[in-house]
């Protein structure tokens, strides 16, 4: 076997500047791990991965192929190749584009204090806790950097401070409202009997998953809120994130992601808050 073109191969990235390519590979593995968090849980994670490993080796063994036996045809099919499956992984991904330009482009929202957020999630808790003992179904969003205006329309608009009579009462069976989700906005319940997109297909175990599981893994794919849901079935709480569900969860660990959920969000409202006060004492002065 003639090993030349592998060793020529080896000799010429020997003469690359280490640095640049330390700095290069560092960069990509940053991309590339940001991808693969993002799209954790979702169906473009598997779809993404296998992108990746075509590409990859693709390219490999075409560079390989070509310096060796000279296919210059295979590689003009090869890159024509890819500019098809960019097209092909721009549909494929579209939720999960659209998910992080919605995130890179999300505008600020009206804050609230430390103290009200920190009641809002006690508050919360004990709804969520009363619930679970009287296995009173129930699927609470809390809308995070990305609005979810789209579904909120599809429900009845409530604008009333978070308490947890409230949260009960809503979802007491009989009541009109009891039936879909509640939308919480920082300290507010801004909606009620919301529809949710459903987890699609492939994505999940759907046999074993009851609508509510299924809702709140569908808007914590498709945006960066958290779900809470109340089986009705078993009285088992469960938070979804990022379009994963965590069964049986704790009132500790409920009260750990979301405050640092919010504290996180109040950051970056801060920051845009922030910036729209500069930007608009320039555009006084000029």
């Amino acid at each position: 076997m003639n090993l030349d073109p592998i060793i020529f191969y080896f000799q010429r990235v020997a003469t690359y500047n280490p640095i640049k390519v330390a700095v290069e590979l560092f960069l990509i593995g940053i991309v590339v791990s940001w991808a693969v968090n993002f799209l954790e849980g979702t169906r473009g994670e598997r779809l993404f991965r296998g992108v990746f490993l075509v590409l990859i080796s693709g390219v490999l063994i075409l560079n390989f192929v070509v310096e060796r036996f000279g296919f210059e045809r295979i590689e003009y099919l090869y890159r024509g190749f890819l500019i098809a499956l960019l097209v092909v992984a721009v549909a494929a991904f579209q939720p999960e584009i659209r998910r992080a330009l919605m995130r890179i482009g999300q505008g600020n929202i009206i804050l609230g204090s430390s103290q009200q957020l920190s009641r809002t999630i006690e508050e919360l808790i004990t709804a969520i806790r009363h619930m679970a003992k009287t296995k009173t179904g129930a699927i609470i969003v809390v809308e995070q950097q990305i609005a979810l205006g789209e579904f909120i329309e599809t429900g009845s608009k409530i604008d009333s401070k978070v308490t947890a009579d409230l949260l009960e009462t809503i979802f007491y069976n009989g009541t009109p409202l009891h039936d879909m989700a509640v939308v919480i906005r920082a300290d507010r319940i801004v909606a009620a009997s919301v529809q949710l997109p459903l987890a699609e297909g492939g994505s999940v175990d759907t046999l074993q998953l009851g609508s509510r599981h299924r809702a709140a893994i569908g808007i914590t794919g498709s945006s960066d809120a958290i779900a809470l849901v109340v089986s009705e079935e078993t009285g088992v709480v469960s938070m979804a994130v990022d379009g994963n569900l965590i069964r049986n969860i704790s009132d500790s660990e409920i009260r750990k992601r979301l405050t640092f959920a919010q504290e996180e969000l109040t950051f970056v409202r801060r920051f845009w808050v922030s910036r729209d006060k500069k930007h608009g004492q320039k555009k006084r002065k000029a």
